[in-house]
């Protein structure tokens, strides 16, 4: 079944304008431009603890909200197009999310492109799902969780982890993924003079550098062309004005037609990954039902025993 609450709003979007994108610049250039972006996601969630860790052959880190509860876990992959983007790029909004849902947020860094091409970052993804589950946390426990790329290596995940016959999370996260390295979403055209983050030319730049030849539209790097059969609960929210709103609405149209639960949420007049603006209205509401999907989806049974 597939839910789709489309209008929460229809305030004019807050502008983040980036400089104009020059898809000839070094790598170090494009880095750079990405991470304008984030400047905007503001403080950390006041009472949050971030704590270092190594998950097994990769740094990342715990994000650890004073109101976690019980061994409810959110495995959050960061975006930057594969290509820039690390747990410090999205502390602040992860944090936020982290608190709201009463969860640690386990936030791997995960190998970028292009010194480090497609699969490494679904391999990091998977051993650090494993990795989890060598601390004792099962997988009841546990919601993946990303933003644009990062959301596109939830699914990845999902269908790697699938397809190896490993058991699969409580559930699945993502807000404005990126699932189709084809681009050929309608709204890449229609939103082009909306998205002030992304445009076709930048997800194309990136897409190179991290396919270094691989096929765009190979279901492990483009997820929406993947079997989305025995997937978990999902929930995806994505902007009116982005480039990826397509994404997002097809991604919700495959999982439903392999009778997965999925609810696509898309907020009138919001821009890509609203949710890093921590002041905006609309920001606060889908903070606030995306933990409500994870708390639903994990819920805490020691301490409801503990409490019976």
């Amino acid at each position: 079944m597939m839910n789709w609450p489309r209008t929460f709003s229809r305030r004019p979007a807050l502008a983040r304008r980036q400089a104009a994108f020059d898809p000839s610049a070094s790598i170090e250039d494009l880095r750079e431009h990405i991470k304008h972006f984030w400047a905007g996601f503001g403080p950390v969630q006041t009472g949050v603890d971030v704590q270092p860790v190594l998950i097994s052959a990769i740094r990342g880190e715990w994000v650890v909200p004073e109101s976690a509860t019980g061994r409810r876990v959110i495995l959050y992959f960061h975006g930057g197009g594969f290509i820039a983007g690390s747990p410090e790029s999205h502390r602040a909004l992860i944090s936020r999310l982290a608190h709201a849902a009463s969860a640690r947020a386990l936030v791997p860094q995960y190998r970028l492109a292009p010194e480090f091409p497609y699969p490494a970052a679904l391999r990091d993804a998977a051993d650090a799902y494993r990795w989890l589950l060598t601390q004792g946390i099962t997988p009841a426990n546990i919601v993946f969780a990303g933003d644009g790329s990062g959301g596109g290596l939830v699914f990845a995940t999902l269908l790697a982890l699938r397809n190896a016959g490993l058991p699969l999370p409580a559930g699945a996260l993502c807000f404005s993924p990126w699932a189709d390295m084809t681009l050929s979403g309608w709204s890449m055209l229609k939103n082009k003079a909306n998205d002030d983050a992304l445009s076709w030319e930048l997800l194309a730049t990136c897409a190179r550098h991290y396919l270094k030849g691989a096929s765009p539209a190979e279901p492990f790097a483009s997820p929406l062309y993947g079997d989305f059969r025995g997937m978990p609960p999902i929930m995806i929210h994505a902007g009116s004005l982005e480039v990826l709103k397509d994404d997002a609405s097809r991604l919700g149209e495959r999982a439903a037609a392999a009778n997965i639960n999925v609810n696509v949420e898309v907020y009138e007049g919001m821009p890509h990954l609203f949710q890093g603006l921590p002041e905006l209205p609309e920001s606060k509401v889908s903070l606030t039902r995306a933990a409500a999907f994870i708390k639903a989806r994990t819920p805490d049974v020691a301490l409801r025993r503990a409490a019976q």
